[in-house]
């Protein structure tokens, strides 16, 4: 695995953060947090963003998930506190891409890189202007 731009590990980059809990239920044999409850993790954190930038599903405008890319660097335990970061890391005619970032105790466990492609529900659609604006305020600075 290739280590990810190391400027992508800096928590100040990104202006939005979600604090969650570790649960028991998400540990793994190994005793630490398991992929799937990571992958998780990053979901709900994507989610948490969009409902903070004001962004509400119609059906005329549905985004999808179009690709999903998680490294994971560093074990995640059970109990503490993980810290989800979200960034705009780019912004196209009809999608936009989420670079995040999960630590714990200060320690980068995990990155993931997300495309969302708007749709009217059958075919990608371009992005409204206004949202177009909200998402460039939350770029990675």
């Amino acid at each position: 695995m290739s280590r990810p731009d190391p400027a992508l590990l800096l928590p100040a980059r990104y202006r939005f953060v979600h604090e969650l809990t570790t649960r028991f239920a998400d540990l793994d044999p190994n005793d630490h947090i398991n992929n799937v409850a990571m992958a998780a993790v990053f979901e709900d954190g994507r989610v948490r963003f969009q409902a903070t930038i004001g962004f509400q599903r119609t059906e005329a405008l549905r985004p999808m998930v179009a690709s999903v890319s998680i490294d994971y660097l560093a074990q995640a335990h059970y109990p503490g506190t993980l810290a989800c970061y979200v960034g705009v890391a780019a912004i196209g005619r009809s999608s936009w891409t989420l670079q995040q970032l999960v630590t714990q105790a200060g320690t980068a466990v995990g990155t993931c890189n997300t495309v969302i492609v708007m749709t009217d529900g059958q075919r990608a659609t371009p992005l409204p202007d206004a949202f177009r604006e909200v998402l460039e305020q939350w770029s990675l600075t």
